[in-house]
């Protein structure tokens, strides 16, 4: 089996889809796949070209044993709707056009969206090189798009909608993150193939037993003190400004401290509120690569997981769920609907507060802080519910099956 992977994101980049799609790439190739990746040059989340990429319009390149090519995508600093677009656009033509030429055959092309624009690459390459789509939704766009007002003109989210529906239409396959996007997709296209595609534990890279309180003492933090971690992308959708309100809430209580770790477009306003406010308890650290994630995420007491309250992102689960429960880490979850039902109702793997709500947050860290022996049991319970429920090897397998059960009904 040949198969290729399109995605604008893919390590040496950090975040979520990076990850999780590397992961799962060298999964299916420990299986037999033969799989290739095609990728935008590495910028992603300082919108900076990667030092040995700049420059380049394509490039071969090599990551962990996987055959990378990689093509020139328009990168800018800019938030407006217009830098986003030529970003998005960019790599969608330079993947056509390269991927055209020197690219050969493959069984499944499966593109990663968003962004969506990807998918008119994909789906124009998947006629020229014989092979079937696997359209992988983990966000449904344009909707959230929309919802968070990065879009607002009824032109382009129309013809984005489109095409979205085109793509569902031409594909074989549409594996999704979560069941909420499974459910709205389902209910649009009941005759498609939508398969749940989550997201999960990596049990051999995620060991707490290999790191110790090391970075806390190199960073200055004493033992009594209660580390809240937020570490990902600082941007939009998060909601990060509950985390400066409830800090300011908890002004009070010198040895809880909040620490966020990661870039985006909205890092400086954060960094100015906290200055403004003068808060001594807010620390922010730049993001770090995948190895060196988990002796941050050991020295802590506890994971912040927010959104902002929209009805869309109650079908969401952030991915960084997954590493902090592999630590025994306790969830301060601020996301309602299926995360919270999963891994609060269900898994008993932490406490949950309102979206944007930050004295319910407050509340939630002044009681983790007063109950050590509490922490310690969400922590353990939810270890063992992702281990059992959300092992990305078993994730991987059940994977590969659907495709060969493809395969084999054709």
């Amino acid at each position: 089996m040949r198969l290729l992977i399109l995605t604008q994101y893919f390590p040496p980049e950090t975040g979520a889809p990076q990850n999780r799609l590397a992961d799962l790439a060298l999964r299916l190739k420990a299986k037999g796949v033969d799989v290739d990746v095609f990728a935008a040059m590495p910028n992603y989340p300082k919108m900076e070209v990667f030092k040995g990429y700049k420059g380049k319009l394509y490039m071969k390149d090599d990551w962990q044993g996987l055959r990378i090519f990689r093509s020139w995508i328009y990168v800018s600093k800019g938030r407006g709707v217009v830098s986003r677009l030529l970003n998005y656009f960019s790599f969608t033509f330079s993947s056509l056009f390269f991927g055209t030429f020197v690219l050969g055959k493959y069984d499944y092309i499966l593109v990663e969206s968003p962004p969506l624009f990807t998918g008119i690459s994909a789906y124009i390459l998947s006629k020229f090189k014989g092979a079937k789509l696997v359209f992988n939704v983990s966000d449904l766009w344009p909707e959230s798009a929309e919802k968070l007002g990065i879009i607002t003109n009824k032109t382009l989210l129309n013809t984005a909608t489109k095409l979205e529906e085109f793509l569902y239409r031409k594909s074989v396959l549409i594996p999704v993150q979560t069941q909420g996007i499974r459910d709205n997709i389902k209910a649009r296209f009941p005759n498609k193939n939508v398969y749940w595609l989550p997201n999960g534990v990596d049990t051999g890279f995620w060991k707490p037993e290999n790191y110790t309180q090391q970075w806390r003492t190199d960073n200055g933090f004493a033992g009594t003190d209660f580390l809240a971690l937020y570490a990902g992308i600082i941007g939009h959708a998060q909601g990060l400004e509950v985390i400066i309100k409830a800090a300011q809430l908890l002004a009070n209580q010198p040895q809880i401290k909040f620490l966020l770790v990661g870039d985006g477009p909205e890092k400086e306003k954060l960094m100015a509120q906290a200055k403004q406010l003068d808060l001594t308890s807010v620390f922010f650290y730049p993001s770090v690569e995948k190895a060196l994630m988990p002796a941050i995420v050991k020295a802590c007491n506890a994971a912040v997981i927010p959104l902002k309250n929209l009805e869309l992102f109650k079908g969401a689960i952030p991915s960084k769920i997954f590493e902090n429960l592999a630590f025994e880490k306790p969830l301060l979850l601020g996301v309602d609907g299926e995360a919270r039902k999963l891994f609060i109702d269900e898994g008993k793997a932490g406490t949950y507060f309102e979206p944007e709500n930050a004295e319910q947050l407050a509340t939630q860290v002044k009681y983790m802080f007063d109950n050590p022996d509490k922490v310690q049991q969400m922590g353990k319970s939810g270890r063992e519910y992702a281990l059992q429920n959300f092992n990305r090897q078993t994730i991987a397998d059940a994977f590969y099956n659907q495709l060969l059960t493809i395969e084999q009904s054709r």
